[in-house]
């Protein structure tokens, strides 16, 4: 399967599996559980070859525990404000959660393949996200943001369980400023919460847009997407302009343990963005 975006390199080309000590700058509790962590390379050389594309990820290390692959969720024209936004739900995540402003991790990447935002320049964009997939579609807001004249219309639809577990609440503004439509909706609405209630999906309903010129980013739990998807096809946008990360199950990020193998793709790197058209013969948009 041919990687349907492009690549960047990771900091040390050569080797992949080199790792580069991070310091943690600063720490933002964003929901319960989920904290976003500001890193910088020990190494201001290394800072300054560091590149990332909208959509990829790193692997973050703690010696003695693990790694873990964490999607980078800050602006790819500031790279050198690092940023992870990282839910603690496993050893290595908690692990993390557990760590302070000073402390000293590892990473290596950036890995995988990225967002299309060169090919949406031009055309209409929606980008819908559930829960933590706020995370990874964050930095296409940035660059869209910083290059707005080169876009349409462009839609935020975004979801969570509750107004509690919203993401990123203090940009909302900034990005309704920059003349991007944020629509925002939750599960449960509780606590003076007089913003929408239901799912992303009844979101997109609302939209009319132009199937010809619409490009759509999708990211967060499968049931969300399966729904935005569908909801996509029925609008008559094509299977090749609706893109989705599979992050499913990456460990290494080379493709070589195999535990993200999906059909002939190894999702860490043939992936995780991927068009739809691309994952149809082994997706079920029913059962996805």
């Amino acid at each position: 399967m041919t990687p349907n975006t492009h690549i960047a390199p990771t900091v040390d080309a050569a080797n992949p599996w080199a790792t580069h000590a991070v310091r943690i700058r600063a720490i933002r509790r964003e929901i319960p559980q989920a904290f976003t962590y500001e890193l910088g390379f020990e190494d201001p050389e290394v800072g300054t070859r560091f590149r990332f594309r909208p959509g990829q990820f790193d692997m973050l290390y703690l010696p003695g525990i693990g790694e873990a692959a964490i999607s980078i969720s800050s602006d790819p024209d500031n790279p050198n404000r690092l940023a992870h936004t990282i839910r603690a739900v496993g050893n290595v995540t908690r692990a993390l959660s557990r760590k302070h402003v000073g402390d000293q991790i590892l990473l290596r990447g950036p890995f995988g393949s990225s967002w299309p935002v060169e090919s949406c320049e031009g055309q209409d964009l929606v980008i819908a996200a559930g829960g933590l997939g706020l995370a990874p579609v964050r930095p296409v807001l940035y660059h869209v943001i910083n290059r707005r004249e080169r876009y349409g219309k462009v839609w935020l639809l975004y979801g969570a369980r509750s107004p509690r577990d919203l993401l990123y609440t203090a940009e909302y503004n900034d990005w309704r400023q920059a003349d991007i439509d944020v629509q925002i909706t939750v599960d449960l609405g509780y606590d003076g919460w007089d913003g929408h209630i239901g799912v992303v999906p009844t979101l997109f309903d609302r939209l009319r847009p132009d199937p010809k010129r619409t490009r759509v980013i999708t990211c967060g739990p499968e049931i969300m997407m399966q729904f935005v998807i569908s909801a996509c096809l029925t609008h008559g946008i094509s299977a090749r302009n609706i893109y989705l990360s599979m992050e499913r199950n990456m460990n290494c990020a080379l493709g070589f343990c195999g535990h993200c193998q999906l059909g002939p793709a190894f999702v860490c790197k043939d992936g995780p963005v991927f068009t739809y058209a691309q994952m149809e013969p082994y997706l079920d948009v029913e059962d996805f």
